[in-house]
């Protein structure tokens, strides 16, 4: 379910919600009901509000870890990419195959990062590119004579499975972060409110007006929360500027 698509749905439903009470206000067994019926209907929509503006903060809080995670994601991959890269200059002329390896596939795995989590690229996720899978052969391949080579070569190891873990880490919680019916029963409380806001307000041009606004802005906020759960794609998705800015210093 894409940002647009919540919107849309939620602000389409809230409105046939808000109809829906306007229609029902017509009906002449409503004025006929006692006050304390009429309270009854207003606790209930109250109750209803309390458990909607739960569920928006929870989805608010998953949407936000996740984005916060997958942007940590990519904060990791620079910065690793950046630490194996000095190591490999440190080790020596033997290494200058890895180097280049790593500053080639670099550019690559952003691009695969976003295509994929796009859907713009099929096959599977976990299959390690070409380039990836001879740099981390050019790694096993290196033969340390000293000893500081031998320890570069043990923390190169070290950084290079991180690498592989944090790339499988940004596929594997790819998934949306906000379960569907999550979101149908939140707008079908939604529906309900706004139907109870209308079923004792006299239709005029500024309730409607005003339940037109309302709906608009719910509906934006569950668009913002939706966008937010999809850090690869949207208004607000995660900028692979922590990526890019590693290309230069690599090129070092």
């Amino acid at each position: 379910m894409s940002s647009t698509v919540a919107f849309i749905a939620s602000f389409v439903a809230i409105l046939l919600g808000s109809a829906a009470g306007i229609w029902l206000r017509r009906h002449p067994s409503i004025d006929a009901l006692e006050p304390g019926s009429k309270e009854l209907i207003r606790l209930g929509a109250s109750f209803l509000a309390t458990l909607a503006a739960l569920v928006i903060g929870l989805m608010i809080a998953s949407a936000k870890n996740f984005y916060d995670s997958q942007s940590s994601n990519i904060r990791q991959l620079g910065a690793n990419a950046v630490l194996a890269d000095q190591m490999l200059g440190k080790y020596g002329p033997e290494a200058k195959p890895a180097r280049a390896l790593l500053r080639e596939g670099t550019p690559q795995t952003v691009a695969r990062i976003w295509q994929e989590n796009r859907g713009h690229v099929g096959g599977s996720t976990f299959v390690v590119s070409e380039t990836a899978e001879r740099f981390y052969n050019a790694i096993e391949a290196l033969k340390p004579v000293t000893d500081e080579q031998r320890s570069l070569k043990s923390r190169l190891g070290q950084i290079t499975s991180d690498l592989a873990r944090t790339r499988l880490l940004v596929f594997t919680q790819s998934d949306n972060a906000i379960p569907m019916p999550f979101f149908v029963v939140l707008v079908f409380w939604l529906m309900v409110i706004f139907g109870s806001f209308c079923l004792f307000a006299q239709t005029r041009p500024l309730v409607i007006v005003t339940i037109f606004v309302f709906a608009l802005s719910v509906a934006s906020a569950l668009f913002l929360i939706v966008d937010l759960s999809y850090p690869f794609e949207g208004l607000m998705q995660v900028s692979d500027h922590h990526l890019r800015v590693v290309w230069p210093e690599l090129d070092k």
